[in-house]
């Protein structure tokens, strides 16, 4: 079934941006001109941040809750109105307010900015009636970031290349612990640090299940911010933790939501966490269409 937003009293449509953890993450290469390529398997969960639109006609773009310090201009969900808008070559009447509700960690690893973009691209090519196919959508997403067309492609996936070449996969219902120490991790930083392992074996997705995996990027960033470690340490009491993407949030597999539960009861005051369950889809999955072109 479709997802149905909901208005506000101000009329702005009510629209998630699902986070996501890197179950691992492999750096298997690099290439010539200095990109690192990868093996992940991207899970969708539960934890979103809430995207507001509303329509003008216009032509304008109007973001109305910027981030403190980033101008609206270079604010990734205006960025991509705007190449939508571009995409479809009118901006004499399609226009839209955005308003942004912040629930993901910034600088965490789950996703959230490159969420918030996909989100704008799949609900505004809807509201727009632009009819642009999903690979279309995932094209304009890669020009605002790498993760980006994963969210568009909207399925939980093996991750290659330098994340553009994605592969469904089926993952069961899981609960999870989420950590976020309060550190922003430069990702930058972390993948020019001369000791990040960068010749991991390549697996193959039909290895899946038996291969053994990690986050190639989790040493590094601990031995720069060892708050990451205390959290990793202070999860791994319950069960095996890893941190997602550049980090920082750490994760952890739990059994059951009651065991989940116990976690959080018991975090002491100095460690933020939530709980997540896996998501089989993007809410928004079927905002695109597979063989429509404009």
């Amino acid at each position: 079934m479709s997802f149905s937003p909901i208005a506000d009293e101000q009329g702005f449509l009510a629209y998630p941006a699902p986070a996501k953890l890197n179950l691992f993450l492999h750096i298997v290469g690099r290439r010539a001109d200095g990109y690192h390529l990868l093996q992940s398997v991207f899970q969708l969960v539960d934890a979103h941040d809430t995207i507001y639109l509303r329509l003008r006609d216009d032509g304008q773009i109007v973001h109305h809750n910027p981030m403190p310090g980033v101008p609206a201009d270079t604010d990734l969900t205006v960025r991509a109105a705007r190449l939508l808008q571009s995409k479809l070559q009118s901006t004499s009447k399609i226009g839209v307010d955005i308003r942004v509700e912040k629930r993901l960690p910034m600088g965490g690893g789950m996703g959230g900015g490159s969420s918030d973009a996909a989100t704008v691209l799949l609900a505004l090519n809807r509201l727009w009636n632009g009819k642009l196919s999903r690979t279309d959508l995932m094209g304009l997403g890669l020009q605002l970031g790498a993760d980006v067309p994963f969210f568009i492609f909207g399925r939980n996936a093996f991750v290659e290349g330098i994340g553009e070449v994605m592969t469904e996969v089926e993952t069961p219902d899981r609960h999870f612990v989420v950590l976020h120490p309060q550190v922003h991790v430069s990702t930058p930083e972390i993948f020019k640090d001369p000791n990040l392992t960068r010749n991991t074996p390549s697996i193959k997705v039909r290895g899946l299940e038996e291969a053994v995996t990690r986050n190639d990027l989790e040493s590094c960033a601990v031995q720069k911010y060892p708050e990451i470690g205390r959290h990793l340490d202070y999860l791994n009491q319950f069960a095996p933790a890893r941190m997602t993407g550049s980090g920082s949030c750490v994760f952890a597999e739990i059994a059951s939501q009651a065991e989940v539960d116990a976690v959080l009861f018991g975090l002491l005051e100095s460690i933020n966490g939530f709980a997540v369950q896996t998501l089989k889809r993007h809410p928004l999955y079927e905002y695109a269409d597979e063989n429509v072109s404009a």
